[in-house]
């Protein structure tokens, strides 16, 4: 019988629980799992598709609703203080009533707010919508990455994690795309920015339908003791296993599976969070999210009007539609390096481990900061360099990013939490770092036009800077753990 050691007492795991758990944990990838990792993508994919045609549509919407900049950072911020509603509520629905059933309702959410956002016929309806979407999206993220880390086999984990995490740069591509095509046939005065928005409705549906036919999370039915439901679940990974499996429901009955730093009887819930034993692994996954966040969205949302503030080679008597454009162009050009900092983060994540990464992502995310300070500060070159050099600078900050800290926070609540309250510490992590998120897509238009571009970035280096300073403080290196094993006396608190 495995057992977990804390404190001198000794928890013990029923052997079919860690059979049940085995199973999953030691299964090749089969055509269901990445069935569920492609599914389990709804909410990173229009969490960057929305980001980016918020930006890109902002610009239009301006000048329609005749919205001060004060409205204009309340559209971002509802965008993302919704998403702080949605992770706590989406985190605490997932661990009471399941995975499945709420990945369904957040995603009939979206298609609810996409639908409000398009039609909108003022800025008030249009912020109301865009804290809709922001619940939706909140919702997904912890639920979504809770349920993927549960069925993934513990040596393709990490990867996966990342890939799931990685498609949030291929929704900004998508967004890019898409602004480009319905950009460059727009004209001026006309409702292009509804169909910007419009389209967020086409990016839902299909996970909408084909989440209907995902099965529950193993680990959330034995965590509740649903073992019989877990069983047959399992049969759809490995089939011939039904006799055992079967024997398996039969000798567990209702009985809970158990494996935390806590011992059983103790009732899991916020508390949780902040007790002795996980309180060093709340503030790791909770501070460095929020800061690199504030630096995240406050540059992913805005930038194509920071690109737009900080090059002068468009004719100053241009178009809104023809500024717009050419600033989606480079917008695009540089969220190329989104999708590159991610499909590296496939591989080095893993091979290196989630600390190592954070650190190196925060590390090139105050780099590619300070080449686009020392632009903004110094205009030391001619216009065609200084240029580059400032596409350079996203390119550098956007990199790294992905192919650290993005990925490396979505991954590691899902690690440092047991099942009971997986989800809601992934949301309580979601939420803090949204927070962030909210207050900088909400400040970031302020500060600029109070203190000019210079002190946005040099407020991202800070807060980059402080990212990396406490991933270091709190590390906790549970590297090639399982799910259980992060819980177990190898792995510190």
């Amino acid at each position: 019988m495995k057992t977990t050691k804390k404190a001198g007492k000794v928890h013990a795991v029923h052997p079919d629980h860690a059979t049940m758990t085995g199973i999953l944990d030691n299964s090749p990838m089969l055509p269901l799992h990445y069935r569920i990792w492609a599914l389990s993508t709804g909410g990173t994919l229009l969490s960057g598709v929305s980001m980016f045609l918020l930006g890109v549509t902002l610009p239009l919407v301006i000048p329609r609703f005749a919205m001060p900049a004060s409205s204009v950072g309340m559209v971002a911020a509802m965008l993302m203080g919704g998403t702080v509603i949605g992770a706590l509520l989406g985190g605490h629905l997932a661990d009471r009533w399941g995975r499945k059933p709420i990945m369904i309702a957040d995603m009939i959410l979206l298609i609810i707010a996409a639908s409000l956002a398009a039609f909108a016929p003022n800025a008030t309806i249009l912020t109301q919508a865009e804290l809709l979407l922001g619940i939706g999206v909140g919702m997904d993220f912890p639920v979504a990455s809770s349920y993927l880390a549960e069925f993934m086999p513990q040596g393709r984990r990490g990867r996966m994690m990342a890939a799931s995490i990685a498609i949030q740069s291929v929704g900004m591509l998508a967004g890019a795309g898409l602004a480009i095509l319905l950009l460059q046939h727009a004209q001026s005065g006309d409702d292009t920015w509804r169909w910007l928005l419009a389209v967020e409705i086409l990016v839902v549906l299909p996970y909408l339908v084909g989440r209907l036919g995902l099965p529950e999370s193993v680990r959330w039915c034995i965590g509740h003791g649903r073992n019989t439901e877990a069983a047959k679940i399992l049969l759809r990974f490995a089939p011939d296993k039904k006799s055992q499996l079967q024997q398996i429901a039969q000798n567990l009955g209702r009985k809970r599976h158990h494996v935390a730093k806590i011992p059983p009887g103790h009732h899991l819930g916020l508390a949780t969070l902040f007790s002795p034993e996980y309180r060093r692994r709340t503030l790791l996954v909770t501070l460095p999210w929020f800061f690199m966040d504030v630096a995240t969205y406050g540059i992913g949302l805005f930038t194509t009007i920071l690109l737009g503030s900080l090059r002068s080679n468009l004719p100053a008597l241009s178009s809104t539609l023809s500024r717009d454009l050419g600033n989606a162009l480079d917008s695009g050009k540089v969220d190329i390096f989104l999708l590159l900092g991610s499909l590296l983060s496939l591989w080095v994540v893993p091979k290196l481990g989630r600390i190592h990464m954070q650190l190196i992502g925060f590390a090139g995310m105050i780099l590619g900061m300070g080449v686009l300070l020392d632009s903004a500060l110094h205009n030391r070159w001619d216009q065609n360099t200084n240029y580059y050099l400032i596409l350079a600078g996203f390119m550098i900050f956007n990199l790294f990013m992905t192919m650290g800290p993005n990925a490396t926070t979505f991954i590691l609540p899902t690690e440092m939490y047991p099942t009971q309250v997986r989800a809601f510490g992934a949301g309580f992590a979601a939420a803090v770092a949204k927070i962030g998120a909210t207050i900088s897509v909400f400040l970031l238009p302020l500060i600029q036009a109070r203190w000019g571009l210079s002190a946005v970035l040099a407020l991202m280096i800070l807060v980059s800077l402080l990212g990396l300073s406490i991933t270091w403080f709190y590390r906790v290196q549970g590297h090639g753990k399982t799910l259980e094993e992060h819980h177990g006396p190898a792995v510190p608190q």
